[in-house]
């Protein structure tokens, strides 16, 4: 037997295990960026590691920019102090809107797909393809249960952990 023979069979195998490609994820038609811009709180997220010292207050602006759409995220940590940092997003082209590329750390950027979004701009699910980050976001610090619940279900259908999901408390600071 060759050597090479049970590296292919492992490759192989892996292969056949792999679980298939989800099907694209849907994103809204189309998204005014003037409408869009200004101020949204987050109102829950699925934790990530980026967002790990916050503790409260998490909230982003959005304004667009030469061009491009300049973004300042911030939130309180454990400890009361206030935590910010500044990034842009570019448009992909052929997405009306609904799909953005950001970056907080040139050259890198991350997927920032609108998912589901209010007429009247006063909510919306945010995620990238792979389900990995999602974050309902709100014109207000508050959003009423039933449409939290709504927007989480829709999260579930969409292929997130509708239960790993996180409340962000907001404090009024």
């Amino acid at each position: 037997m060759s050597p090479a023979y049970p590296v292919l069979v492992a490759l192989v195998w892996l292969t056949a295990c792999a679980s298939p490609m989800p099907q694209p994820l849907p994103t809204v038609g189309a998204v005014d960026l003037q409408r869009y811009a200004g101020t949204w709180y987050e109102i829950a997220r699925l934790p990530n590691r980026f967002q790990s010292m916050c503790a409260s207050d998490v909230r982003a602006h959005y304004a667009p920019e030469d061009g491009a759409i300049a973004v300042v995220n911030s939130c309180r940590t454990g400890d009361g102090k206030l935590e910010r940092a500044e990034g842009v997003a570019h448009v992909v082209a052929g997405s009306a809107g609904s799909k953005l590329r950001v970056s907080f750390f040139r050259p890198f950027y991350g997927d920032y797909w609108i998912l589901a979004l209010d007429p009247d701009y006063r909510w919306v699910l945010v995620g990238e393809p792979a389900g990995r980050y999602a974050w309902v976001l709100a014109r207000a610090p508050e959003l009423d249960d039933a449409t939290l619940a709504r927007l989480l279900a829709r999260a579930d259908a969409l292929g997130f952990a509708r239960q790993a999901f996180v409340r962000t408390p907001h404090t009024g600071h």
